[in-house]
């Protein structure tokens, strides 16, 4: 992989060279590879079409949790989310010891791995929130909280400058990896003073389906806004917005 560096950047093939734009810059590599019906048939790359197909269940696996939570995530994610999710429901799909490889799936792994996971690198909950919490999630009843004593947000919350006022949110869904489908409901705050004064405490609450057997996440984030002649903008488009899963409940 090469960067371009000219004034004229080229998009597409020219003699083998393949030019694309990415996330990092201007790039060019060369074109190559096995032919694709030779992946998909011969028996020398048997490894390779197991793991494909691994890896293309897990990348279904995050576009579920990712179109679950799309209402708390779009507000807190940063430019490689997609991939580094699907990393990480990759390494949960190879702890399922239920089935060979190839066939494994994210419902028979470990999706206790995923707990801890941040969805905005440039804003992670845990170097935002020094507030002690506390999560429930009850299956019979399907209701999920979660609560936090009266803090002052100046000692307990990092923001970033030009923060005036913040909001705590908290979302939970089941996530149907077979069929794609997922349920959510989510709770937040009102939009709160970035000040020394402790906050009221807080009690956030959602409640999904009653007996599920799905696996469920609980995800807890805060998002930054400041306030300019009594308009409340998110925070430089909400580049440090915090989004974290912090339950992981499974049947």
């Amino acid at each position: 992989m090469a960067k371009q560096t000219g004034i004229i950047k080229l998009k597409g093939t020219i003699g083998g060279i393949s030019f694309y734009k990415t996330s990092d810059g201007h790039l060019a590599r060369e074109k190559g590879g096995v032919d694709k019906s030779r992946i998909q048939n011969d028996p020398a790359f048997q490894r390779t079409r197991e793991n494909g197909s691994e890896f293309g269940r897990a990348g279904k696996g995050g576009k579920v949790l990712r179109n679950a939570i799309r209402v708390l995530l779009q507000n807190a994610k940063d430019k490689r989310v997609v991939s580094r999710l699907t990393k990480s429901l990759v390494a949960i799909t190879k702890t399922d010891t239920t089935n060979e490889r190839g066939l494994r799936t994210l419902q028979d792994g470990n999706l206790s791995l995923l707990e801890g996971f941040e969805f905005n690198l440039n804003g992670k909950l845990g170097a935002t929130l020094f507030a002690a919490f506390t999560k429930t999630f009850d299956r019979v009843s399907g209701d999920a909280t979660l609560d936090l004593a009266a803090f002052s947000p100046t000692v307990r919350i990092a923001a970033p400058a030009g923060t005036t006022h913040f909001k705590v949110v908290m979302g939970a869904s089941e996530l149907d990896f077979v069929n794609e489908t997922s349920t959510f409901e989510n709770d937040e705050t009102a939009i709160l003073p970035y000040t020394a004064a402790n906050t009221a405490a807080i009690a956030l609450s959602a409640t999904i389906t009653a007996n599920s057997t799905l696996p469920v996440v609980q995800v807890l984030g805060v998002e930054f806004y400041q306030e300019v002649n009594g308009e409340m903008y998110a925070l430089k488009n909400g580049a440090y917005n915090a989004l974290s899963v912090v339950t992981i409940d499974t049947p």
